[in-house]
């Protein structure tokens, strides 16, 4: 499977209770970021998700408040470098036992203090390592020289400990597919447990102009596409055609709600319109048919994972031909060759 069968039947169960009580809106996980404080300043990143003090981050009560008023099946803890958090044990071991599925978002520079030897691997946690490209690439969107040898490095050590390890990959205007591609290879090599491959965004913070377009985006998403095939990639079927144009979809801004140590963030995880001191507070406020609408300037184009993926998954849960390969393309994860 391309997910864990636990994570993809608390999903399904999730989903199916939201259902049954005739919501239209709701979110599916929580976009943590308990510190905005990072190890790097990577050229593509939002400037406050790596300018934070150390001693504004958020306490571990209101980490685990956020978790429990939000109540999604999945959680993406970032940042920020949450290796950096120094409640970050105590926060995974309250997550695990809330039955929680947990994408631990980082750069690995500080993996081995603040992961390995601190946290056992658990079911309900999945490494997902940022990793842009091969050496020179990677090294350049992160603003440091010998980062990616060391991710490299520590995914497998991540894979010899017996953490779930995944990688999470964002394609910008100057990014070769064939490097893609080539990155895949060496990923699939390495027997990570997935790939997730998404445009990037244009955050109004980032001085360098290495955004893509909205038809550059699906003139590359076109040969993802190809990839997807040969590769253990976790964006969907339809969130991958919406990326190569081939798909209209709405966004769902309210599937990815975001606790920082400002507030809850709205309107969604990319753009910083206010932030709520209370998540009730966030949810009424916020104007959900104007975001979904993409009319906004800063929504044109924008294709990120966080706002469509869902709305993909929605999609095909009301058509009985993309279900089916919905749940065919879950079955059948790639694998490298013996």
């Amino acid at each position: 499977m391309r997910f864990p069968l636990g994570l993809t039947l608390a999903v399904s169960r999730y989903m199916m209770s939201q259902a049954v009580h005739r919501r239209k809106r709701y979110p599916t996980t929580l976009m943590l970021e308990p510190l905005y404080t990072c190890n790097l300043a990577c050229v593509g990143c939002s400037t406050e998700r790596h300018t934070g003090k150390l001693s504004d981050r958020l306490t571990l009560a209101e980490c685990l408040e956020a978790v429990d008023v939000s109540n999604t099946p999945t959680m993406s803890l970032c940042g920020g470098e949450p290796t950096l958090y120094p409640e970050l044990p105590d926060l995974i071991e309250g997550l695990v036992k809330r039955g929680k599925y947990i994408f631990l978002c980082t750069n690995t520079l500080a993996i081995e203090k603040g992961l390995f030897d601190r946290i056992p691997p658990d079911p309900h946690l999945l490494v997902n390592v940022h990793l842009d490209g091969m050496r020179e690439t990677h090294d350049f969107v992160c603003n440091r020289k010998g980062v990616f040898d060391h991710a490299v490095a520590m995914i497998g050590e991540s894979k010899r400990r017996g953490y779930q390890t995944m990688t999470n990959t964002t394609v910008y205007q100057e990014t070769s597919m064939a490097e893609v591609e080539e990155l895949c290879e060496m990923l699939m090599g390495m027997d990570v447990d997935g790939m997730l491959i998404s445009p990037g965004y244009q955050y109004s913070t980032v001085e360098q102009d290495i955004f893509m377009k909205r038809d550059d985006i699906h003139a590359k998403f076109s040969q993802v596409m190809a990839l997807s095939k040969r590769y253990p990639l976790t964006a969907t079927p339809g969130f991958l055609r919406f990326c190569a144009g081939q798909k209209e979809l709405k966004c769902s801004p309210y599937s990815t709600v975001t606790r920082t140590p400002m507030g809850w963030k709205g309107p969604c995880y990319l753009i910083e319109e206010k932030f709520y001191p209370t998540y009730d507070e966030f949810w009424n406020s916020t104007d959900w048919e104007y975001w979904e609408s993409r009319q906004d300037e800063r929504c044109r184009n924008c294709y990120m994972h966080s706002g469509f993926e869902a709305s993909a998954v929605q999609a095909a849960s009301s058509n009985p031909k993309e279900l089916l390969e919905l749940m065919a393309w879950n079955m059948t994860k790639p694998k490298r060759k013996k």
